[in-house]
């Protein structure tokens, strides 16, 4: 047999997230991309070939990236040095054309295959990428999460195969396409989320030799890979606190993964000594960064904390109940994946709040019936949007509303603590991006929305609206009130 060994690491969804922190509890230091790279340099400088790959989501997550809109984070991977990228819905938050700029500025190669020009059905980026390492040829491809089709309602021209039907017919055209005998390991670089990719992988036609999924989008903490149709599938979690890590064995002759080991390693001072380089480099944005943000925008009267995006949080209230005050609205609807931080407060910067909330996006508010509002909260609470693909969201004080596990259905939807009454007329406020894509978040078409009476822009920048009223109402304070309740 003639085979030979790869260590493969591999990050997914780091947002922004350069800086190390102390360790809750600890005296460690965790995470970073300084500690980050320097565990990387010295896996590199230890094993015989090496292969570090990024399954999206580079950007978005920090000042630092929103600052500069990504031109940041580019030159800061360049340091990394990966040997392949793959787009996550984040890298289009600055929109297509910059997207394309930052590309150009990498010193990485980016691929995905279904992104499409759709007039001229060419795809928007590489397609695929093979390296050839130790006297073996490994290819990559890349596949995206329908939710940059969200990020670009507004680029009529631009499409992609969203299914995971069609994307893996798409991965089939790439295999059929490049694989010929001298393809040695093919893997898949995603950004559709773990559940997503459990799927994809059951629908790949064994020949066309897809060996390995490495994905993101979900942030899913895994003990060990999963085995889906002879096909290893595993993700990283989120940020820069650990790295994935395979040891794999690659036979020659079968073109086939023969043995393997997989890590998730944390990354710590401990691990590996910091890129002091790459430290000193990350330190120039910050220093700039910090100079003109590092002033006391308000204070809370305590912490708030917003520990996961599928559940009700005392910081998603804060932000809920604020809105519902700038809109006076009865009901708001705030999408828990813009607020960015873990936790805010008491003492909040203009930087912590930049940081917390970088989506710079409207807020309208529309009239709607009780019955609407009841189809929408039968929509966003129902189990499958809490999968973690899902778009999960917090609400203001005004509302409470009871879900039932078993029957999967709305039991109870009260405004004021009386039930909605459906032929009633109630007011909403949300995100343009959520307006955007109101059809599939809330499962209410533009036309609804705005048959139903008046509708208003509050504001162009929900940001600066949120920004100001917290300088102008210190002491803030919300919490967990069961606002959103799911029955067992």
């Amino acid at each position: 047999m003639n085979s030979k060994k790869f260590t493969i690491l591999h990050s997914n969804d780091m947002h922004g997230d350069f800086l190390a922190e102390i360790a809750t509890g600890k005296k460690e230091l965790v995470g970073g991309l300084s500690l980050l790279s320097g565990y990387i340099n010295k896996v590199r400088a230890e094993e015989e070939n090496v292969l570090y790959v990024i399954s999206g989501d580079m950007l978005q997550g920090s000042l630092i990236d929103s600052e500069f809109k990504g031109i940041s984070t580019i030159e800061i991977m360049n340091y990394l040095a990966p040997d392949v990228v793959a787009l996550g819905n984040h890298e289009v938050d600055y929109g297509l054309p910059h997207l394309l700029f930052l590309e150009k500025m990498a010193n990485f190669p980016i691929v995905n295959a279904n992104l499409y020009i759709k007039k001229y059905n060419k795809r928007l980026m590489n397609p695929h990428l093979i390296i050839k390492k130790a006297g073996f040829d490994i290819l990559f491809t890349g596949i995206l999460t329908e939710k940059v089709i969200d990020s670009l309602k507004t680029d009529a021209l631009i499409g992609s195969f969203i299914s995971i039907e069609e994307a893996s017919q798409e991965v089939g055209k790439i295999c059929s396409a490049y694989k010929n005998d001298d393809i040695d390991l093919t893997i898949l670089l995603t950004h559709i989320g773990y559940e997503s990719d459990l799927k994809l992988a059951s629908l790949l036609d064994p020949a066309w030799g897809v060996d390995m999924i490495i994905g993101g989008h979900s942030h899913t903490v895994l003990d060990k890979p999963s085995h889906v149709n002879n096909i290893l599938i595993a993700q990283a979690g989120v940020g820069t606190n650990q790295i994935g890590r395979f040891d794999i064995t690659v036979d020659d002759d079968t073109n086939s993964v023969v043995d393997y080991k997989w890590s998730l390693i944390p990354i710590n001072n401990q691990i590996a000594p910091p890129d002091k380089q790459l430290e000193k480099f990350i330190n120039s944005f910050k220093t700039q960064v910090d100079r003109k943000y590092n002033t006391l925008l308000t204070k809370f009267a305590k912490v708030h904390t917003h520990s996961e995006r599928v559940i009700e949080t005392d910081l998603g209230n804060l932000f809920a109940d604020s809105f519902a005050n700038i809109c006076q609205s009865d009901v708001v609807l705030v999408g828990s994946g813009s607020i960015r931080s873990k936790s805010l407060g008491p003492l909040v910067t203009l930087k912590d709040f930049m940081a917390c909330f970088p989506y710079d996006d409207s807020l309208t508010k529309f009239t709607v019936t009780g019955l609407d509002l009841k189809n929408i909260f039968s929509h966003i609470m129902r189990p499958q949007n809490r999968d973690g693909e899902g778009e999960c969201y917090q609400v203001n004080a005004n509302i409470s509303a009871i879900f039932d596990e078993k029957s999967k259905n709305l039991i109870s939807l009260r405004f004021k603590e009386k039930e909605v009454i459906e032929h009633k007329l109630y007011t909403l406020s949300i995100q343009g991006y959520h307006y955007k894509n109101c059809q599939a978040y809330l499962n209410i078409s533009e036309e609804n929305l705005l048959k139903s009476g008046p509708s208003k822009v509050i504001t162009t920048s929900a940001q600066i609206a949120l920004e100001e009223y917290f300088r102008t109402h210190q002491n803030l304070s919300a919490s967990v009130s069961n606002r959103l309740v799911y029955q067992k």
